[in-house]
């Protein structure tokens, strides 16, 4: 089911002055690329896929498109998709080698500054979810008002079989990628 085209802008943390879908639609495969491969962390082939499927009509079709390549690729792939995602307050973050948006993401709701029992409660979580599900916990934390809402979360995930989370992690995936391409691109005004 296609969405409906709603105005969507917002600034973007990487590119300050988000493109309109026309001006999107404008650039060459590889503009198109090099403006939104960074939307699905990790992952281009998402955006390089969705490219066939222009042009968008608004926002709301060029997300629609990018969901149906994410949801439409392989168990492997998507797989792999889920494991390019840096685990919350892991070694990427400790090591700084996380991206600009999940950085931003992630400090948000103060995962870059946690106490040791909050840091302890954390790590058990991103272990325990990666043994279950052989891939780290994914959260959109912009949908979540606070840190306790996100481990919350987390800790009540752990109770799905292998079948079902995939499921959920991929749609968690899709709504990160939303807000960053909130921040990349709006309907034409």
């Amino acid at each position: 089911m296609q969405a409906a085209c709603t105005l969507t802008s917002m600034t973007s943390l990487s590119n300050p002055l988000p493109l309109s879908i026309a001006a999107l639609q404008a650039l060459d495969h590889a503009g198109f690329v090099d403006r939104l491969g960074g939307v699905v962390e990790h992952s281009p082939w998402v955006v390089e896929r969705a490219w066939v499927q222009a042009p968008f009509a608004c926002f709301d079709r060029l997300y629609d498109a990018l969901t149906r390549c994410i949801h439409n690729a392989s168990q492997q792939e998507q797989i792999a998709l889920l494991r390019g995602h840096p685990e919350l307050a892991g070694r990427e973050a400790l090591a700084g080698t996380m991206t600009p948006d999940s950085s931003a993401e992630q400090a948000r709701l103060g995962l870059t500054a946690l106490s040791p029992q909050v840091m302890q409660r954390l790590t058990t979580l991103n272990r325990a979810y990666q043994a279950r599900f052989g891939f780290p916990f994914i959260a959109a934390l912009r949908l979540h008002d606070s840190l306790e809402s996100v481990l919350r979360a987390g800790e009540e995930r752990l109770n799905h079989d292998p079948d079902s989370e995939l499921p959920i992690a991929l749609s968690q995936v899709c709504e990160v990628m939303r807000g960053r391409l909130a921040r990349a691109v709006h309907d034409n005004a």
